[in-house]
């Protein structure tokens, strides 16, 4: 099932340090290695980042094969940007063929680039991973909660990216039922030119759509009929309370980084 083989959207409920762990400080923590992974520019960064990551994989007790589910929806993308950055940058050609060619400089930099793409994957799936989808509501809700006095909608942003995130592999999970249903009639979505296989995936996604606004349909009327009107009056079960755990691991990671980020600008 392809909804299975996509990491990012899951949630994987076990006991671990990582899933007690505060959802704002996971979010926080997050959103720095995303920053951060644009701002380094050395090999060792990465390196360092990509240890850090994959520490807290095992911490969290994820299973090493959720690593490479969360990217298999990217390989094409990773495929094309190295093809496009080896191919069609200029420097030090190392392979000329034709009209192509193959730098130093854009190999290094293909590579460099998808070992950014792959951390950023890796970062964000191991988020979702450990933090239940009512978990990050709460959490995005309460970080964004300082921008209401300015009119700005923290409750309805927090549930909208929290049910798109959640939707994402019940989205692959349809697609997958509907291109088997599909090539049971005969349906062929692997052959022939570019156009016509264009042409052949009106099928897949006409059902796809219909199905996702029927999805999105039942869910509305189904907070509506649980009396649902947004943030307003609204209690939790679990109130957010950082604890000490939350506070040391969000310090470490901050020092982690700082001295990274240090390292790479001044030193490497």
């Amino acid at each position: 099932m392809l909804g299975k083989s996509i990491a990012l959207g899951q949630f994987i409920p076990i006991e671990s340090p990582i899933h007690r762990l505060d959802p704002r400080v996971k979010i926080l923590v997050s959103a720095i290695f995303i920053i951060v992974l644009f701002i380094v520019k050395e090999w060792l960064s990465f390196l360092f980042i990509g240890s850090f990551i994959i520490f807290l994989t095992l911490t969290a007790r994820i299973p090493i094969s959720y690593i490479g589910k969360s990217l298999k929806p990217i390989l094409f993308l990773l495929a094309f940007t190295l093809i496009l950055q080896v191919f069609f940058t200029p420097g030090d050609y190392i392979w000329e063929y034709g009209f192509l060619h193959v730098s130093k400089e854009g190999l290094n930099r293909g590579l460099f680039i998808i070992v950014r793409l792959c951390l950023l994957i890796l970062c964000t799936a191991l988020l979702t991973l450990t933090t239940s989808p009512v978990e990050l509501t709460d959490g995005l809700e309460s970080l964004l909660s300082p921008f209401k006095k300015w009119g700005f909608p923290a409750h309805e942003l927090a549930m909208m990216m929290t049910i798109a995130i959640r939707f994402i592999p019940t989205l692959m999970e349809e697609a997958d039922r509907i291109i088997k249903a599909q090539q049971a009639r005969g349906a062929d979505f692997e052959t022939g030119s570019l156009i016509q296989r264009a042409k052949n995936l009106i099928p897949l996604l006409v059902p796809l759509f219909i199905n996702s606004f029927k999805r999105a349909d039942e869910l509305a009327i189904a907070m509506e009929s649980r009396c649902y009107r947004g943030g307003i009056g609204r209690t939790r079960l679990r109130v957010l309370i950082l604890r000490t755990a939350d506070i040391l691991f969000l310090s470490s990671t901050c020092i982690f980084i700082t001295i990274v980020v240090f390292l790479s600008v001044f030193i490497w």
